[in-house]
Order: C-alpha cells, then structure tokens, then sequence
C-alpha cells in the first residue's frame, strides 16, 4: 500500500461516521477513520464493541433489540430507539445523522457474519446517495466501497484492484482502467479491473458502486 495513498484516505473528510453490527475494523486504514472521527454513531449492539476498545460513542440508534435493558438505562442519554422494522438500524442511523446536518459519513463494520446483510449494507450505500443527499464510503478490512452516478474521476494508484458494478443506466465506460468495462448485466462481470494510474474515470448514464483495494496487486515472483 502506498503511503500518500493510505494518507488521503485517512484525511478524507467525513462529518460522521456509522458503526455497524458486523466484524469491528482491524484495518490500520478503517481504526484510523473512526479513531479521527468527529461524530460517531453506532447502530445498537455495534456500541458494545466500540467501547471495549476504550471509547464512547456519541448516539446509539436502532430498535434497540440487541443492548441489555442494564447497558439501555446506563447510556440512555444517547440512546435513540425506533421500533420501526421497515428499515435496518444502518438507515435509522443514516437518517439520524441527515438530521444534525452530516451528510459525508463513513460507513464501517458492515460486512462480515452474515453474507445478506453485507449485501444489503452494501447496496445501501447508493441508495443513501440517491435518497438522502448522502455522500457515503463503506470502509472494510480490504477496501472501500464508494456510489457514483454519470461521470466520475477516481483518485487511485497503479495496480490497485478495482471492481465496478452497474445498478442502472445504460451506457458504462471507462478510462484509466486495465480491461475496458460495458454495461455488465451481471456484477461478477465487472469485478478484477485494475488500475494503470494515478486516476480513472467511469462514464454513465446511471448509478453504479466502485471498490477499491488498499493495497496494490503484487507480482508473482519469477
């Protein structure tokens, strides 16, 4: 991994961040972003795991099904319930933060466990950004996952995995990228690209999500 790479992602300005209920970070990269963040939300049970690391979150928002009723009376000065099942505790904490005004939020600890709700997590970072205004990056222990909609310029480094996948639309192209992409009809279809440069730019009529690695592909040796 470059360092003046890891450096910018680190640097990025999020207005909060979103801890979830999957495995916490391990990532010297996503312990970074939440170390350095300036608001932080956690979804109910997430809370528990935030503060065995020695910290204290600023709210706790979700239905409240997964905290000990000890722990809710304990912390009920920051504890934000909603009852509501049509939306998961990841959205419930989206929509608390929209409403103090964040809308660059971090989202980490979302994947792993279950493999739907990583899915589902994922997935739901395009429709935060078309919903809610959001601009949202899902961190992980490998990458990041970043929404994007027409055409955008991505910040990267030579040999850096990168996999693309379309939602809507009906034009997809690329430059900047090892293997030129085409509005894939499947997502496996748009996954193992690579970086050339510094940047590269996707091109769309429609909404699509970018991964990206935080280290580069290293070669085989001879």
């Amino acid at each position: 991994m470059e360092k003046n790479h890891a450096k910018a992602i680190i640097s990025t300005g999020f207005d909060a961040v979103i801890i979830a209920n999957g495995d916490y970070p391990s990532h010297p990269i996503a312990r970074a972003i939440i170390e350095k963040a300036p608001f932080v939300c956690c979804c109910d049970g997430a809370a528990m795991a935030y503060m065995e690391q020695g910290r204290m979150p600023h709210a706790i928002v979700g239905d409240g099904d997964s905290l000990p009723q000890a722990f809710i009376q304990q912390h009920a000065s920051i504890i934000h319930t909603s009852s509501e099942q049509k939306y998961n505790d990841l959205t419930k904490a989206t929509r608390f933060c929209v409403s103090k005004g964040y809308r660059r939020i971090a989202y980490l600890a979302c994947t792993g466990k279950r493999e739907d709700h990583a899915l589902g997590n994922i997935s739901l970072m395009a429709y935060y950004k078309r919903t809610m205004n959001v601009q949202p990056i899902m961190f992980t222990d490998h990458g990041y996952f970043m929404p994007a909609q027409g055409t955008q310029t991505f910040q990267s480094m030579e040999k850096q995995q990168v996999s693309i996948f379309r939602i809507n639309g009906e034009t997809l192209t690329s430059e900047g990228l090892r293997w030129d992409i085409y509005p894939f009809s499947d997502w496996w279809e748009g996954t193992l690209n690579e970086a050339i440069g510094e940047t590269f730019t996707i091109h769309s009529d429609g909404e699509y999500l970018v991964y990206q690695t935080y280290e580069i592909k290293q070669s085989k040796p001879i």
